[in-house]
């Protein structure tokens, strides 16, 4: 665990932050190479990955406070103030799960202002969002955040004390739920890439990112720990908010994967760009 790296003056550099902003830099170059595999216009899908970036930061930052309400809500600054925390810059808690959902909102809003192929451009976009999720990861596992439950496997890891696992669980030894993240991301990746150099149809590669990451999604949550708020129960059944939007996000993935074989099958309809349901090259 290293939350900071060093300091500049008063200001902490974070390694979270670090290596947030070290995703976004990758990702928007693994975008424009994406996009120029797929025969996509660089510079429109760039700008889309600035938008995620933007609206993904966003959703993630209101998907914390949600969770959180009761810490912002006599307090409704804390939400942006950087110096709100007193003993460094910056804004602390993000939900992965809010910034994905706004941010793809954000995404369909300007790919249909700027008349792009949706899933083709989709396709190029998230291997950078699996990248992504590798090296945030590592940050989360720096800053000592996302940690997983209790252990007795050889894989668990002692939070150093101060830690925020150290405060929820002392000296046990404790799922490294954030490497595990940070491996299936680099998995992710490799699988995505992998996928749109296939002769695969337009959305076949973004249906898969669902499905997966909904499989892994509800899977983790099983050594990660939660604070009360964040379980709720639905008929008889104890679950995290992860897990019903791990279930939302199977079921849609699940619709793109077979949306894009149907249109594969039937030819293009006559509403939607030839480019986003021809085969695409390998």
């Amino acid at each position: 665990m290293c939350p900071e790296f060093f300091h500049i003056g008063p200001f902490a550099i974070r390694a979270y932050g670090v290596t947030l902003a070290l995703s976004f830099f990758i990702g928007l170059i693994l975008i424009n190479r994406e996009s120029k595999l797929l025969r996509l216009d660089p510079d429109k899908t760039v700008n889309l990955g600035f938008i995620l970036i933007i609206f993904g930061v966003l959703g993630a930052r209101l998907g914390f406070v949600a969770y959180h309400w009761s810490e912002f809500s006599h307090n409704l600054l804390d939400i942006v103030n950087p110096f709100g925390h007193g003993t460094y810059f910056g804004i602390a808690g993000l939900n992965l799960q809010g910034g994905f959902l706004l941010a793809l909102i954000a995404g369909w809003i300007y790919l249909k202002r700027n008349r792009m192929p949706f899933f083709s451009t989709l396709d190029a976009v998230v291997p950078a969002v699996a990248f992504g999720i590798f090296v945030t990861r590592i940050g989360c596992f720096l800053n000592g955040c996302c940690f997983g439950t209790p252990t007795d496997s050889f894989l668990g890891v002692e939070f150093p004390q101060d830690s925020p696992a150290w405060y929820v669980f002392g000296s046990a030894h404790v799922h490294p739920a954030q490497l595990y993240s940070s491996a299936y991301g680099l998995f992710l990746f490799f699988l995505l890439r992998w996928f749109n150099r296939r002769s695969y149809a337009a959305g076949i590669t973004t249906g898969v990112f669902f499905v997966v990451e909904a499989g892994f999604r509800f899977a983790i949550e099983s050594v990660r720990y939660y604070e009360p708020a964040m379980w709720v129960d639905i008929a008889g059944i104890h679950a995290t908010f992860n897990h019903l939007i791990a279930v939302g996000l199977f079921v849609l993935g699940v619709a793109v994967i077979l949306n894009a074989r149907r249109r594969t099958r039937s030819g293009p309809p006559p509403d939607v760009p030839t480019s986003d349901v021809s085969v695409k090259s390998p």
